[in-house]
C-alpha cells in the first residue's frame, strides 16, 4: 500500500516551471523604418485551386471515351468520377463537385451511341455552356511526333473573334478557367512545353494541342484534335435562362433525317419520270407513205408542193387548236408568209434563168432556186428523171 500511495502522491504534485535566465532570452530586434524601393518578399503558394470534375454519362462510345481519357492526361488538376446513369438529372453533378471540393465541370453526353456532347460549367455560380463535339481524333489515333512534359502548364491562345463577339468573349473567360492549369498545383510541373489553340471558323471552336519547340515559334501536333459547335449558353450551372442560343445549329439527328428524306425524294422522282415518259410515249408512228405517194405522183410539181404544204399547214393548224391565242396568230403569221413566197417564186419562161430577188426577212438577195418551194420542185424533177432511167 506505501508503494501505491507514493505513486498517488508524485500524479497529484502540481508542475513546476523552469525559469531561464533573462542572458539567455533571444532578443528580436526589429527594423525600426523600411525604404519604399525593397521587395516583400513573397511566399509561393498554390492560390488559384480550380478543380475541374471531369465525367460522363452511359452511351458514349469508345472514341468518345479515348478522348475523355486524353482530356484528363493534359488537365493535371482534374478529379475524376464514375459514369453518370442517364435517369439522373445533371443538376446532381453540382452536388457531385461540392463532395469533389470542385469548381468547374466537364461532362460529357452520349445520344443515339454516336452523338457527342459536351457541357462546360461554372459549378458555384454559372454560367455553363452545350457543345456538339465534331470531327474527334485522339492521340492514340493521329500518332503525332509531338512530345510534351505530362503535367506541364500550357499557354492558351484564342482567336482575334473571342474579344470582339460577346458570346465567345464569355466562353474565352470560362474555357481559360477550365483548361488552364493552376500555377504550383501539386500535380503540375514548372515548366511551359505546350500551346492549346481555340480558333473560331465556320461557326466553331477548333481545338488544337501544340508542342513548342524552340522560342522561335516552332511546334509539333500532339493531339486531340476536335470541334467544338456551341448550342447554348445558360446562366447557371446546368440549368437557367438561356443567354445565348446559336441561330444556325442543326441536330445530328434532324441531319441525317433530311439527308434519307433527299435519298427518297431521288426514288420518286425517278419513278415519276419514268411513268411520264411511258404515258406520254407516242402509240403512232409518223406515216411517210403519204409523203411518197405524193412525190412520186404523175403530175406538175408545183401542184404536188402546194399539196404537200397544205398538208404541213393543216397538221400545224390541228396541233395548235388546244395552245393559247398567241401562238395561233404567230402560226397564221407564217401560214401568210408561205403563201406570199409561194406567190413570189413562181417559175417564169421556159430558157429564162431563175432571176435574183430580195428574202423580205433579212433583205439579203437570193435566189429563187434556194427557197423551199424551189428546192421541192428541183428533188421532184431529180427523183421523176432517176425513175425514168431505171424504167427505160
Amino acid at each position: 500500500m506505501g508503494k501505491f500511495n507514493k505513486k498517488l502522491n508524485k500524479k497529484n504534485k502540481p508542475l513546476q516551471l523552469e525559469v531561464v535566465p533573462k542572458e539567455q532570452e533571444q532578443e528580436i530586434h526589429l527594423p525600426e523604418s523600411r525604404k519604399s524601393d525593397d521587395v516583400i518578399p513573397k511566399k509561393d503558394k498554390w492560390i488559384n485551386k480550380q478543380r475541374v470534375l471531369v465525367l460522363c454519362g452511359r452511351g458514349i462510345n469508345h472514341r468518345d471515351r479515348h478522348l475523355m481519357k486524353d482530356l484528363k492526361t493534359i488537365m493535371p488538376h482534374h478529379r475524376d468520377e464514375p459514369k453518370l446513369e442517364r435517369w439522373k438529372t445533371l443538376s446532381i453533378i453540382n452536388e457531385l463537385g461540392e463532395m469533389k471540393h470542385c469548381n468547374k465541370a466537364i461532362y460529357f453526353e452520349g445520344r443515339h451511341k454516336q452523338d457527342l456532347y459536351m457541357w462546360l460549367s461554372n459549378l458555384q455560380d454559372g454560367p455553363s455552356a452545350k457543345f456538339l463535339i465534331e470531327n474527334v481524333h485522339t492521340m492514340g489515333e493521329l500518332k503525332m511526333t509531338g512530345n510534351c512534359l505530362k503535367g506541364a502548364r500550357p499557354l492558351l491562345s484564342f482567336d482575334q473573334n473571342f474579344s470582339k463577339i460577346p458570346h465567345l468573349m464569355l466562353l474565352r473567360e470560362l474555357i481559360t478557367q477550365t483548361f488552364g492549369v493552376p500555377n504550383h498545383h501539386p500535380k503540375s510541373q514548372p515548366f511551359v512545353d505546350r500551346i492549346y489553340t481555340f480558333t473560331y471558323l465556320d461557326n466553331r471552336i477548333w481545338f488544337r494541342n501544340y508542342q513548342i519547340l524552340a522560342e522561335d515559334g516552332a511546334l509539333a501536333e500532339i493531339g486531340p484534335r476536335f470541334v467544338m459547335n456551341p448550342v447554348k449558353i445558360f446562366a447557371e450551372s446546368f440549368t437557367g435562362e438561356p443567354l445565348w442560343e446559336n441561330s444556325d445549329y442543326v441536330s445530328p439527328a434532324k441531319h441525317r433525317r433530311l439527308i434519307r428524306q433527299s435519298a427518297k425524294d431521288k426514288y420518286v422522282n425517278r419513278t415519276e419520270a419514268k411513268a411520264r415518259y411511258e404515258a406520254t410515249m407516242p402509240t403512232e408512228i409518223f406515216n411517210h407513205d403519204k409523203i411518197g405517194k405524193d412525190v412520186f405522183a404523175d403530175g406538175d410539181e408545183e401542184e404536188i408542193v402546194e399539196k404537200i404544204l397544205e398538208r404541213e399547214e393543216n397538221m400545224e393548224q390541228d396541233e395548235s387548236e388546244d395552245e393559247e391565242e398567241i401562238q395561233e396568230k404567230r402560226e397564221k403569221a407564217e401560214i401568210a408568209r408561205v403563201k406570199k413566197l409561194i406567190e413570189k417564186l413562181k417559175p417564169g419562161k421556159e430558157g429564162k434563168k431563175l432571176v435574183k430577188q430580195k428574202d423580205f426577212k433579212s433583205g439579203k438577195i437570193i435566189k429563187k432556186g434556194k427557197t423551199k418551194k424551189g428546192k421541192m420542185i428541183q428533188n421532184i424533177k431529180k427523183t421523176k428523171k432517176l425513175t425514168t432511167k431505171v424504167k427505160v
